[in-house]
Parts: C-alpha cells; structure tokens; sequence
C-alpha cells in the first residue's frame, strides 16, 4: 500500500476513553420504582467521535470492552454511529462499565457509577501504541481516562509524549467529575499535562480548579492562563452562554448559543468539540468551527439522549461546508 492509499483509509480522529451502558427508567419514573428501564451506550470520547463521523470525517474509537453483553452492545453502537472499532480490544477478564441515571421531579440528574474494575479501567501505555500505530490526524482525550487509573493515566501519558513528534493534533477536554474522586486532583492531573495540549476544551466551571484563574467568567485571564501553561488553541464552553474562541487578533470572542430548546443537555459538549474539531482539521478558523460545534451541540440538547439530536448526514455535510467556507 502507497502512503497516499494509507492516507486515504487510514482514520482522522482518534477517541481514547471509556464507553458504558447506561441504565435509565422511561421518562416520568425512578430507578427505586421502575419495573423496566431503557439501555443506552455512553461514552465521552465516544460522543465525540460521532458528531465527527456524522460529519464525514474517519473517526475512530480506542478503548477496552468486557467479554459480556454490555460489551458487545458498546461495539455495536459505536458501528451504528460511524465509529472505527478495530482500536478496541475485548477483555475477557473483566466487565464493561456501566452506570445508572435518574432524572429526578426538579429535572436534576442523579448518577450512580458501577465502573471500578472494568475493562477500560485496565487501559496501558499498549493501547497507547496501538493507537499510535493508526497514524490519526488528531487525538482526543478526556480528564476522564486520566482519572479511571494508572493504567489509564499511562496510556494518556504515552499518547502525549508521542504525539507532536509524530505530528498528531492533541485535543483534551478536562471532563472534571465529582463521581471519580476529589476534583481538585483530577484538575491538577490535568493541568499537569497541559503543556502537551494543543486544543483545550473546557467549561467556565472547569478554568479555575485546572487553571487557577481568579476570574473562569473572563475569557482574556482564561486564554492567558492556558497559552502560559503551554497549550497552543483554547475554546471556553459557556454552556447556556454559548462559547468563547480566538479571534483573529488571538483575543476571546464571544459566540451566543444556538439552542433554542433544551430536552438533555448531556452529551452537548461532546458534540461541540466534535464539531469544532472537525472544523479546525478542515480548514475552519475558529469562528468557523465554533459556529458549526454549536449547531451540533443545540441538535443534542433539543433531544433525549447524548447522540440522537445529531444532525443527519446530508445536514452535516452542508453545517461543515459552512463552517469552512465562513
């Protein structure tokens, strides 16, 4: 095979992470009073992989899945949404993860996580060179792997300390979560990374415990502290208040929401750095590819579910176009 037949089938974006079940009762019930509930598959790298698939881009998925029916079921979805699973691997020794969630009366959520011991928990520095081996344009990954463990920590290490040399695209999104311990160290284990970063994906929530900004609600202090600590491209995520990009002077702007109806806001984020991510790797200036990760992300929220709002093909295609071409 040439190495233009190897560009051409070889994948462009590449998730590391963990994909679970999701348990959850039908709309209107608690899981301490259903008699059924319904089964999803859930994953933030996974998300993100296919908004970037709905959007014609070769993505694929690098993880671990027990030997079990959960596991078969995370494959399958991954399939289902366009994602490359020849990167996971299926681990007969221990379980896919999975997690239970309850959308309470007030509308809150409520998660109970079951993912101590899974397979992915078991990432290492290996799934890392089977990774590198695909030669993908751009890596994304989550303070989520880091925190599941050492192996996974390792296998993130690996993939940073590899990356830029052989010229793959780091993005990382902190995806800081109180379910996986103290949120302070998983911060810390995030901005210990940061000078591997070159896209940084994060939520006002998120700036001060990674970057130790006194104000997160200032876009400028967020941008400076993260280009100091040696990432190279920074976008803020406002939730409701839509996001905050480079501008052509390298200075914050502001980018409203696109969301006119909000179902479930789970999942939106991943289909915003989906969507800008691609963007960028097409061609998009940063407006461009905030523009197209906020209509993805405003499709998510105005449905249940962290993917079924994504956009069909066709629709897709025409929202990259734009965003290029913008």
């Amino acid at each position: 095979m040439t190495r233009d037949e190897h560009d051409e089938l070889a994948l462009e974006v590449v998730g590391l992470g963990e994909a679970m079940a999701l348990f959850q009762p039908p709309p209107g019930q608690l899981l301490a009073e259903t008699a059924s509930v319904e089964v999803h598959i859930a994953g933030a790298e996974l998300n993100l992989c296919a908004a970037a698939a709905q959007l014609g881009v070769r993505a694929g998925f690098c993880s671990r899945v027990g030997g079990d029916p959960l596991g078969v079921r995370v494959l399958a979805a991954a399939r289902a949404a366009g994602v490359d699973t020849s990167l996971v691997t299926v681990d007969v020794a221990y379980p896919t993860g999975l997690f239970l969630k309850d959308v309470l009366p007030d509308g809150q959520r409520r998660v109970h996580y079951y993912r101590a011991g899974s397979a992915a928990a078991h990432l290492d520095a290996s799934d890392a060179a089977r990774l590198l081996a695909a030669r993908p344009r751009l890596v994304a990954l989550s303070g989520i792997t880091v925190a599941l463990g050492a192996g996974p920590r390792a296998a993130v290490d690996a993939v940073l300390r590899a990356a830029r040399a052989a010229s793959i695209t780091v993005a990382l999104d902190p995806n800081l979560r109180p379910a996986l311990g103290d949120v302070d160290r998983q911060a810390a284990d995030v901005r210990a990374r940061l000078a591997y970063v070159d896209v940084l994906l994060l939520g006002t929530d998120e700036a001060g415990p990674v970057l130790g900004v006194r104000d997160p609600d200032d876009p400028e202090e967020v941008f400076a502290a993260a280009a100091d600590a040696g990432v190279r491209e920074t976008v803020l995520k406002a939730g409701a208040d839509g996001c905050y990009h480079a501008g052509a002077d390298g200075t914050a702007v502001h980018l409203p929401s696109a969301a006119t109806t909000v179902v479930d806001p789970v999942g939106a984020g991943d289909a915003f750095a989906g969507g800008y991510l691609v963007g960028r790797l097409r061609g998009a200036s940063p407006a461009g590819a905030a523009g197209l990760g906020s209509a993805l992300a405003a499709g998510v929220v105005a449905a249940p579910g962290d993917t079924t709002g994504l956009p069909d093909r066709a629709t897709a295609t025409a929202l990259l176009a734009r965003a290029v071409g913008g």
